[in-house]
């Protein structure tokens, strides 16, 4: 039974960095984050496959953000860098049963409560 917690939201300005941790118990294979701004609907970010390494991004924050794991601590880093004030949002971590990377939400099955990230102008 996979348990997701995540922490290190805060505020930031723009063009700053902030790094996100999602701490696991559990068996996971994929850990994904996920973040949802007011009035939106919920949008892949980043997500990482355990056994392969593998990653992928959105397009929204390729090459700005980075997706990683710590087995030894069983943590899933998101590292944010240059930082947008779009980028503000609640940020979720999300569990996949498998180690095939999907960007949907409903492809995760046990999700954190939620970290937010405002990033001012």
């Amino acid at each position: 039974q996979v348990q997701l917690v995540e922490s290190g939201g805060g505020l930031v300005q723009a063009g700053g960095s902030l790094r996100l941790s999602c701490a696991v118990s559990g068996s996971t294979y994929t850990v994904g984050w996920f973040r949802q701004a007011p009035g939106k609907g919920r949008d892949f970010v980043a997500a990482i496959s355990w056994n392969s390494g593998s990653t992928k991004y959105a397009d929204s924050v390729k090459g700005r953000f980075v997706i990683s794991g710590n087995n030894a601590k069983n943590t899933v880093y998101l590292q944010m860098n240059s930082l947008k004030p779009e980028d503000t949002a609640i940020y979720y971590c999300a569990s996949r049963r498998t180690s095939t990377i999907v960007t949907n939400d409903s492809g995760y099955s046990t999700w954190g409560q939620g970290t937010q990230v405002t990033v001012s102008s």
